[in-house]
């Protein structure tokens, strides 16, 4: 036995390795393989990106609720000059109020009418299929009231399509929580977020944000304003025909609004349901109500309100509505709108910067 302490094996050098197995040697080959693998990372990153598109989803749905918020801030900072979480707060506690007085003053009355709401759109939807059989019509009575019983149970079609009761007041509790968050200093996450992009593109990125969370907050504030135009005017004008369930009406008209082109179907659709329920004369003027209303705000407050936000094409956002609702349910479709929004200002931000490089580069040749 040696009286020499054995240190262990010497250090082998990288030298000393020699070459790996895995080199490529043929450089034309070595750069293809390399590019296969800038694909498979992207075709990657695409699948875990669907992979996680709910949670995605929900993230921009907490967006827009943030965004609300800030719009709605910023509106009492004009009328009062005070820290802007104190505005957050004042927004909220309107909400909160808005939301007790209809369910403590109206919610009685509108319970009444939901109760029935079910009935009378069953009924006559049973009346019309009737009549177009009588006309030689091959429609099958059973998936019309199966339609039917589908749209009048909206709130349980949502619950079924974010992942049932439990899974649908999560997902809402999440979207409140994170937008109050992003709306009580947004500018935390802006930083964050223009962190992790390059050096040298954060100047650009940073414009593009701005742009965006500029168009949106006007793009919500003329939804929620033609909402409440819809909701209201559909609530006089029924009262004053006397259709009944005219609040009812009201309520479901102005929710739906918030989806632009479906949701004037879906609650058109509803109120002359109920309209005719009344005898025909009652069930045209609920038509002509419904026209009077749509036209209205389509040919007067939705263009007062696109001249200050996103101008966006409708067979556009409607088909883009259709991918979003097979692909995510309700909420995408609820969100279609705004993230079709964002996606155009973000191309119309880059083919700015495009132009702009464009004609610096021009005016640079021509001096030289």
């Amino acid at each position: 036995m040696s009286d020499t302490e054995d240190t262990g094996p010497p250090p082998v050098l990288r030298s000393d390795i020699g070459t790996s197995p895995s080199r490529i040697g043929n450089p034309k080959l070595r750069f293809e393989a390399e590019r296969a693998l800038v694909w498979a990372t992207v075709i990657g990153l695409f699948i875990l990106a669907i992979y996680v598109s709910q949670s995605l989803l929900v993230i921009f749905g907490a967006l827009v609720f943030g965004t609300m918020i800030d719009g709605g801030a910023r509106l009492i900072g004009k009328v009062l000059p005070i820290a802007r979480g104190f505005r957050v707060a004042l927004v909220l506690l309107l909400t909160v109020a808005f939301l007790a007085w209809l369910v403590f003053f109206a919610g009685s009355q509108i319970s009444e009418q939901a109760a029935q709401f079910p009935q009378i759109v069953s009924e006559q939807a049973t009346r019309a299929v009737q009549w177009l059989q009588s006309k030689g019509f091959d429609i099958s009575q059973a998936q019309i009231e199966s339609v039917i019983g589908s749209v009048v149970s909206g709130v349980g079609t949502l619950g079924r399509a974010i992942g049932g009761a439990v899974g649908a007041i999560t997902t809402l509790i999440l979207i409140l929580i994170i937008g109050i968050y992003l709306a009580i200093d947004p500018r935390i996450y802006e930083r964050g977020v223009e962190w992790m992009v390059p050096e040298e593109n954060r100047e650009a990125f940073s414009d593009t944000l701005s742009q965006m969370a500029y168009n949106m907050r006007r793009l919500l504030a003329g939804r929620l304003l033609g909402m409440v135009f819809e909701g209201v005017f559909t609530y006089i004008l029924l009262s004053w025909i006397g259709v009944p369930m005219a609040a009812l009406l009201g309520i479901i008209t102005g929710l739906l609004a918030f989806i632009p082109n479906i949701g004037a179907i879906i609650s058109g659709l509803l109120m002359v349901l109920v309209g005719f329920s009344g005898g025909t004369e009652m069930g045209l003027w609920t038509v002509a109500t419904y026209f009077f209303v749509q036209n209205f705000d389509g040919y007067v407050v939705v263009p007062m309100i696109a001249k200050k936000t996103v101008d966006l094409a409708p067979a556009l956002v409607l088909a883009f509505q259709l991918i979003m609702g097979v692909l995510f349910g309700v909420l995408g479709l609820m969100l279609a709108d705004p993230m079709l929004a964002m996606i155009k200002v973000g191309l119309e931000r880059r083919a700015h910067r495009f132009e702009m490089a464009d004609q610096a580069k021009a005016a640079g040749d021509k001096i030289n």
